[in-house]
Parts: structure tokens; sequence; C-alpha cells
């Protein structure tokens, strides 16, 4: 006799039922068996050690792994990382014993919980300001073009400054494919010296592009700035979300603006200089959870916001590439993500070409992004990058409907 296989990746319960069903298995069968078929790996970082040692018990008796580090058995350690390796069956066992447990064990559980969820599926977003509605939805990436009102910006700086110039690029973009526009009036290049301009100059560029674009724009505008007083004239003026490249953590009084008008924000992770001081997506994550919680604090929604590792941003060509190809730890949050990496000097670094010369490899970091975790992509080529991301949306759309997702 001979025997054939393969090897399967089951990303979600969802997929363990479908190739489950396909097996012809019961169909009590089928809920008892799904949740053992998907593993999940879940760091934690600092447990205090007590709990931590509780934690492993609590999984060593469902048949689940965890890893700790060395002095957490003799307490010689105040705290510790966690690595638990477990099915789904495993966790939900260990889950309903922990939330009975001291040493903070409950919240900790909690904690699981939502990782757990966010890696099944991001929920669907639905937004409606100014008569514009429009969504976020798993399966659905979204194009957001780039539309810079700046002298100096690296790569398109002063094609598009006069009003009726900025239409025509804006109603071209929307033509090929855009599903936002993203209108900066200062540049934020992160190369160049980049000089920062007072909110009156900026508004001075913006008003008069805005004008003409509000009422003749099919899809939503997005407004990049990181002044609390530019957000509030320009949401005042229609405008369906903000774009804050310093993640509510430069204006103190962004994050009260956002919250009156209820519109959705992006978090962008920013610095001043490269730096290489240690883990870059720990660095990220802890920035994150920063601007969450400004917003959170001043009433922002948490279905509210929408984060971007900052692509670029005072980072290395080697933190760039780092970054995407750990973009899945990010999808730890439970919240949209957006990418921006078009036309960057990484990307020229990385195949020796200028910025004019750098649509495939922005495209090839962009089907990475959506096969990782991205939900929304920032381009300067629309058309050609459009395309790339409803190939792969199709695709990914077709894997779904096998697994028995749609």
């Amino acid at each position: 006799m001979q025997c054939f296989g393969k090897i399967l990746e089951i990303h979600t319960a969802l997929e363990a039922e479908a190739i489950i069903k396909r097996l012809g298995c019961d169909p009590v069968g089928v809920q008892i068996m799904k949740n053992k078929a998907v593993f999940r790996n879940i760091l934690l970082e600092k447990v205090p050690t007590k709990g931590a040692n509780l934690l492993k018990q609590t999984f060593l008796a469902k048949g689940g792994e965890v890893s700790l580090a060395r002095g957490s058995a003799d307490l010689s350690i105040e705290e510790t990382d966690v690595l638990i390796s477990a099915t789904l069956k495993q966790y939900f066992q260990a889950l309903a014993q922990l939330k009975s447990q001291p040493w903070g064990l409950p919240m900790i559980a909690n904690c699981i919980e939502g990782l757990l969820s966010h890696a099944e599926a991001l929920h669907r977003r639905d937004f409606e300001h100014n008569g514009m509605k429009f969504q976020i939805e798993q399966g659905k990436t979204l194009v957001m073009g780039i539309l810079n009102i700046t002298p100096d910006s690296f790569s398109d700086g002063g094609q598009f400054n006069d009003p009726q110039g900025a239409l025509k690029r804006v109603m071209e973009m929307i033509e090929a494919g855009a599903d936002i526009i993203d209108i900066g009036a200062e540049s934020t290049r992160p190369y160049g010296n980049a000089l920062p301009i007072s909110a009156d100059e900026e508004l001075s560029r913006i008003i008069p592009v805005l004008e003409k674009i509000m009422p003749n724009s099919t899809v939503p505008i997005s407004i990049d700035t990181y002044k609390a007083s530019v957000a509030e004239a320009v949401l005042n003026m229609g405008a369906h979300m903000i774009n804050d490249v310093w993640g509510l953590q430069h204006d103190p009084s962004m994050a009260k603006v956002l919250s009156r008008y209820g519109v959705p924000v992006i978090i962008m992770h920013n610095r001043s200089c490269v730096l290489d001081n240690g883990d870059i997506i720990s660095e990220i994550e802890e920035f994150f959870r920063r601007s969450i919680t400004i917003g959170l604090e001043a009433g922002i929604s948490i279905d509210s916001f929408i984060l971007d590792p900052g692509i670029g941003f005072g980072k290395s060509c080697e933190q760039n590439l780092e970054i995407l190809a750990r973009l899945k730890e990010l999808k730890s949050f439970g919240l949209p993500i957006m990418i921006g990496t078009s036309r960057k000097r990484f990307i020229g670094e990385t195949l020796i070409l200028p910025v004019e010369d750098r649509v495939e490899g922005t495209g090839s970091t962009i089907v990475h992004a959506i096969l990782n975790g991205a939900n929304i992509v920032r381009v300067h080529d629309v058309r050609q990058i459009a395309r790339m991301v409803h190939m792969t949306d199709a695709i990914e759309e077709r894997r779904q409907r096998y697994y028995g997702q749609d």
C-alpha cells in the first residue's frame, strides 16, 4: 500500500471546521474536534513569577506547554515573559480555571481571551461622517491615495499645490481605484530635514484645496496632520478622518478634538531619529498602548483607532524589513492596520533604485502586508497598486470560501 499526505496550516476554528466537515465527520464530532485542530502560541510579557508558575501548572494539566525564564521555578526573579503553546481546546479549559486563581491571573486570562479573539478575524468597522459612509472589514483591503500639497515632499513635492491641480489628481486617483484620499499640507518625510510649519501656514495650504475637493469627492477624505487646530478646522469643513503621524502624542489637544467629532484616527508610530536600542516591534507596541490610552481617556472609541507602524519614520532599512516580516504581531491589538511603504527609501536601498522606479518594490511590500494583516495601504501609484490589492484580495476571498468563511 502507498500513503499520500500533505501538511495543512489551519489558522482559525472556522478553517478547522470546514476541513473536518469535508472528512465526513459527524456534526457533533466536528464541534468537538475543531478547537483541537487550531494551535496558538501566545507570548505574555513581564508576568509576576508566582502567577507565571501557577499559569504553567494550569496549562500543563490541560496538555499545553509553557516556557518561562530561568529563575522562575525558585522565584529568584520577580517577573518573566511567558510563551504558551496550546490548542484552542486547551486554552479554553485552562482559561476557565485561571479566572478563579490569585496573583492577577483573572486579568491575564481576559488578556489571553482577547488575543485569541483577535486571531480569528477583524470585526467590521462602520463609519459615517458628513454624509459619507465607509467600512473597514476583513477581506476588503482599502487603497488610500496620497495627495501631497507641499513644496518639499520626498516623492511628489510641488506637483499638486494649486486647488484645480489637486482636484484633478484626486479625481484621477478615485478613477484608478482609491477608496480614501489622504491629504497632507506639511511634509513629514523622515529624511531630508523637512521643515515644520505653523498651523496657520498649514491651513493656508489645505483650506483652498479642501474647498475644491470636498464637494466633488465620492470617497472619504483623510487629513494628514498632528496639530489639533488644523484637525478641528478640516473636520468642521467635513473631512472624514485624521491621520496623525505622532499618534496623539505631539499635541495634547488632538485627542479631545477627535473625540468630539467621533471620526476614525490613524495613530502612527514615530520617533525623531533612527535608534537600534531594542526590539522594534515591542517599542511600537508600547507606543500604541500609550496612544490608545490617551485616546480612550479623551473619550475616543476603541473602534475608531487604526494602527500604522510608521515604516520609514526614524527606522533603519533593517528595522523596516523586520516590521513587515513581523507585521502579524500587531494584530494582537484587534485593530485595523494601515501600511505606508510607497516609494520609500528602504525599498530603494534594498533594490538599489531611485524614488521614481520603486513601484514593483512597493507592490511587493503591499501584497506581503495584506497577507499578514494590513487592512489599508497608503500609496502614490494608485492604479498599479490597486490592481495588486484586488488580485490579492480575490485569492484570499477564494481561500476563505474554500474554508467556509464566506
